[in-house]
């Protein structure tokens, strides 16, 4: 059945959360458009933290949305959603650290 009851919509947690990581990475971007404009948001580091925390709910929100989701649609067992639920945790938690260790290797670097 591969899920189906929240209608797929934990994806756009994902979506949105590339968005903000998207933020994250260009804030401050001189890179201009062809009018001239700046292409990208400069927010303080501050509100750039605070984007930072709502990534990691974001990104938690989608894998628990779909863990669920896999669970109610009978696809997966509890047995199976608890295991799925701490490897994709896991696996967020390594890959988030990479990203805010990576974002301030740039910030450092200049």
């Amino acid at each position: 059945m591969s899920g189906g009851h929240f209608d797929y919509k934990q994806y756009e947690f994902g979506y949105i959360a590339d968005e903000v990581e998207e933020l994250i990475r260009k804030n401050g971007s001189e890179e201009k458009d062809s009018w001239g404009y700046p292409r990208h948001s400069t927010f303080e580091s501050d509100t750039i933290e605070k984007f930072k925390e709502a990534l990691v709910i974001l990104r938690m929100a989608q894998v628990y949305a779909q863990r669920i989701d896999w669970l109610v649609s009978g696809d997966d067992g509890e047995d199976s959603f608890h295991a799925r639920l701490a490897t994709e945790i896991d696996q967020l938690r390594n890959s988030h650290f990479k990203f805010l260790k990576e974002i301030e290797d740039v910030k450092y670097s200049k």
